[in-house]
């Protein structure tokens, strides 16, 4: 695919990738119950762009986005272009941010949030297969499910909502671009927020 190979040439100009799951190359595929219970499966997606965000509602850095309503437009501009926006959760009990299922999908009502399933990854394997290092943690995965991008939600690594008008949100960007077939400039950047609670 045209789409591929800018994505590909992208990579050889862009910084070190720091995640596991990297640009260019298959994503990593997994097997996870959501919180409705249902199995999650990436291959189940082909053919669609994704989205995975690495999410704990104690860190300050995901409340950023939150608070601002910023992740909550993102979930519901994508999803209704036809994107799968799978927050994910590898949180293990007892650590931060660890919540039941039926917690986690009364918080995600309340606070507006709109992905099409949140992932429980408790033993953290969908985490650690991707490398996940922070919440948030973003990858944008393409139809042919390789990784599009890997990194950082945006460019600015404060956790005050106040600078997100003047961020560069990564993830939009890639997505605008991917959706139109065109080059993602960034594909990959250093990934910001809160230390992923494994166990």
């Amino acid at each position: 695919m045209k789409m591929m190979t800018w994505i590909t040439a992208a990579l050889l100009i862009s910084t070190p990738v720091l995640a596991d799951a990297v640009p260019g190359k298959d994503a990593p595929n997994f097997e996870v119950k959501d919180a409705s219970g249902k199995t999650q499966k990436l291959s189940d997606y082909k053919g669609k762009w994704v989205v995975l965000e690495w999410f704990n509602k104690g860190c300050p850095f995901v409340k950023k986005q939150y608070s601002s309503n910023t992740m909550q437009k993102l979930q519901k501009t994508y999803t209704d272009k036809g994107v799968v926006w799978l927050t994910v959760n590898s949180s293990a009990k007892g650590k931060e941010g660890y919540v039941e299922p039926t917690q986690a999908l009364a918080d995600a009502k309340e606070r507006g949030a709109s992905p099409t399933a949140i992932l429980i990854d408790t033993d953290g394997k969908v985490g650690h297969a991707f490398g996940a290092k922070t919440t948030p943690h973003m990858f944008v995965i393409t139809p042919d499910q390789k990784v599009a991008y890997a990194g950082a939600i945006d460019d600015n690594d404060s956790a005050d909502p106040k600078v997100i008008p003047q961020s560069k949100n990564y993830v939009a960007a890639a997505l605008d671009s991917g959706l139109a077939g065109k080059p993602i400039a960034t594909v990959s950047s250093r990934p910001y927020g809160c230390g992923v609670k494994y166990q």
